[in-house]
């Protein structure tokens, strides 16, 4: 045997004699309830741990940026609408899938009174045929009521879904304090060609 083969084989040999040690230490000093009690208790314990109070950034409300540091998406603020906002054909909803704020209470980027965002969402990239320019658009559900008419389903440019939380068909109501589907809303976020967002 090599010096190291056999250094290896002194190791394995001490670190049974250590566990063995321990273990028949504990033994002796303890019996199966309690041991079994105060693993209870170590379990219970290790399930507290996300109660405990910690600075998460999530909590933390950031400062907001100097106003010269916010970049400018030009034409976001004031692009020109042309089209039924109620009409499955308007340019917003190419990869729409869901029942429209705009025809339930809301407007396009607005819940109905009741329903409350999502924190999460799905984008979109969008034609505007009234300027030819791209769009990207945010699709947010409003949730906490029960869903209203008005389905849409249009996935423009689709493809295969290989991770179910990129595709446009799944419930979009978590963070939200109900899980209740209600519509959704087409926010234009920004220029698809130049991939400036607001």
């Amino acid at each position: 045997m090599s010096n190291r083969q056999e250094l290896i084989a002194q190791l394995y040999k001490d670190l049974d004699s250590v566990t063995t040690g321990a273990i028949r230490f504990l033994a002796a000093r303890t019996s199966r309830r309690s041991f079994l009690g105060r693993f209870g208790v170590f379990i219970a314990g290790m399930g507290a741990i996300p109660l405990l109070p910690m600075s998460r950034a999530s909590a933390q409300t950031p400062f907001p940026p100097p106003v010269d540091s916010v970049p400018e998406v030009n034409g976001v603020d004031d692009i020109e609408e042309m089209g039924d906002v109620k009409s499955c054909d308007y340019w917003r909803y190419c990869a729409f899938s869901g029942s429209l704020c705009s025809c339930c209470g809301g407007t396009l980027t607005s819940c109905p009174p009741g329903s409350e965002t999502a924190s999460v969402a799905w984008i979109g990239s969008c034609h505007n045929p009234t300027d030819g320019r791209n769009y990207l658009i945010s699709y947010n559900d409003c949730c906490g009521k029960g869903s209203c008419g008005c389905g849409c389903h249009r996935s423009e440019g689709d493809r295969p879904v290989y991770f179910p939380s990129k595709s446009n068909s799944i419930l979009w109501c978590f963070g939200a304090n109900s899980h209740a589907y209600h519509c959704t809303l087409a926010l234009v976020i920004g220029h698809a060609d130049s991939n400036t967002a607001q």
